[in-house]
């Protein structure tokens, strides 16, 4: 391609740029706002001008018509004295001084004409006179346009026909015709409204571009920064600092960016430790099958083998179920049930359930006050809930006297009703600093790992989701979970869940 051939690519691709670029629609729309305000004035003025020159007209030649019906009609009264008995003619000298450009004739009773002034020929005063006849209003002035190929050819004129009369009787009739429009007024108006309506209809696209450029410039901002905007680096900012709907707009994406850097944040944290949980048990499962593979094997060794590799499968399938639990609940695909829940008889279900379990840990579980409490909720979700909540206090609970306490109770709260289920234990405690960050996913206290080191009971098998899950779960029901802890005197674990309606 030719240096001549790039610069029209150029140039063609920047004129396409330009001609579908909003800030040209808003200028061409502006524009041509103003192009019809402008026609309907221009044509106002045109029309209104048109008005007032052809009153004038007529109302010149209704007057000049009057004069010259007067002036003739005594000077033919003057020869009818003076020669009883004669036709009256008037001599050239006598007719009163006109425009040159003004159309006069005086036409006796049999049609002929007796004197005339301008380029009337024989078939046009004919035609002139039958006009006004044929007219319902003989008063009033007409329009006729010359034909012919003469000196006023294609000339428009305003004439009136008024009869002579004397002494009573009528003796012949005058024609007074002038040119309308006689400087050509209107045609250099017209001339002047059109030039002097594209000039400022020029100027205001230009200077409409212009201020849509500078108003729209935010909005290239935000682009060239959405521009530079990838997975990989979400830090960039607009920062525009402006009192109004472009600041409001560039202070909203801002924001969403904000809320999207944590989301992905998020996830990446998410995918890291999902990988890295799923590692260890994928891990295990090759080393021990490549192990048992290597040679032949007792039975026993094979079924041991066999017993790991189904203890970590279901290992991974708790967490997998779990991590899709946790996505549903993100994507608010968890289907909000209008069900009328008895929380005690949740608690009562899950500390049943997880008697057994507390029994082989050396915990005492049981249920302390359990008030009327219902929620609007899913029972099925409550009871995981409860039940994550119950087994990372057992999980933590290594002591002869453990003791994890699990009520239900009913408060009012900002004239609110609220259903609470409480989960306390007599445990180490949390220490503050954990405390912001155990509904983070996957995320786990050191101190459980101590503690197994140190040769504590086998703990309940613990993917860091629990307490997520949990809390997700509440707030999707319009609740939330509270935490207190103190260290070397336990925990307790409040789930705050809207009252349902009394029934």
């Amino acid at each position: 391609m030719s240096s001549l051939d790039r610069k029209l690519s150029r140039f063609a691709a920047t004129l396409w740029h330009l001609l579908h670029s909003f800030r040209f629609r808003l200028a061409l729309m502006f524009v041509a706002i103003l192009a019809l305000v402008l026609a309907g004035f221009s044509a106002f003025i045109y029309t209104r001008q048109v008005q007032i020159n052809h009153a004038e007209e007529v109302s010149q030649l209704v007057s000049q018509s009057a004069q010259l019906v007067a002036y003739y009609e005594a000077q033919m009264a003057s020869f009818e004295s003076e020669r009883e008995g004669r036709s009256a003619s008037v001599p050239q000298s006598k007719l009163p001084l006109l425009p040159d450009n003004t159309l006069l004739a005086m036409i006796g009773l049999d049609g002929k004409a007796v004197l005339q002034q301008g380029p009337l020929q024989p078939d046009i005063l004919s035609a002139l006179v039958m006009k006004w006849q044929d007219s319902p209003d003989t008063l009033q002035p007409l329009s006729y346009t010359a034909p012919g190929q003469g000196k006023a050819a294609g000339t428009a004129y305003l004439f009136m026909v008024s009869p002579l009369q004397v002494e009573g009787r009528g003796v012949g009739f005058l024609l007074l015709a002038n040119p309308t429009d006689p400087g050509s007024q209107l045609p250099r108006l017209a001339v002047s409204l059109t030039l002097g309506s594209l000039l400022i209809v020029l100027l205001a696209f230009g200077g409409g571009y212009w201020l849509a450029n500078r108003a729209l410039q935010p909005v290239q901002t935000i682009v060239h920064t959405a521009q530079r905007i990838s997975e990989s680096d979400l830090s960039r900012r607009l920062n525009l600092h402006r009192n109004d709907e472009l600041g409001e707009l560039a202070d909203t994406f801002d924001q969403m960016l904000d809320r999207l850097q944590a989301a992905f944040e998020r996830q990446r944290q998410f995918t890291a430790d999902a990988s890295h949980e799923l590692r260890s048990p994928l891990a295990i499962i090759e080393l021990e099958s490549n192990r048992l593979l290597e040679r032949k094997r007792t039975p026993e060794e094979y079924e041991k083998v066999l017993h790991l590799i189904q203890s970590e499968n279901e290992w991974m399938s708790r967490l997998v179920n779990e991590l899709l639990l946790l996505a549903r609940m993100d994507a608010g695909q968890i289907a909000l049930r209008s069900e009328r829940v008895d929380l005690s008889e949740v608690i009562v279900d899950v500390t049943e359930r997880l008697t057994p379990l507390a029994q082989a840990r050396g915990v005492t579980l049981k249920t302390g006050e359990l008030g009327e409490c219902y929620a609007q909720a899913e029972r099925i979700y409550l009871t995981q809930l409860l039940t994550n909540l119950v087994e990372n206090a057992l999980k933590y609970t290594h002591r002869e006297d453990g003791l994890v306490l699990v009520e239900s109770v009913r408060q009012v709260k900002d004239g609110q009703p609220w259903s609470l289920m409480r989960i306390t234990d007599n445990g180490p405690g949390i220490p503050e600093e954990h405390l912001p960050h155990i509904f983070n996913r996957f995320y786990r206290l050191d101190l459980a790992r101590a503690r197994a080191e140190e040769g504590a009971a086998e703990l309940v098998s613990s993917s860091g989701l629990g307490l997520a899950i949990a809390q997700s779960i509440a707030q999707v029901y319009g609740g939330k979970i509270e935490v207190h802890s103190q260290e070397g005197k336990g925990s307790t674990f409040t789930v705050w869940l809207p009252a349902a309606r009394q029934v």
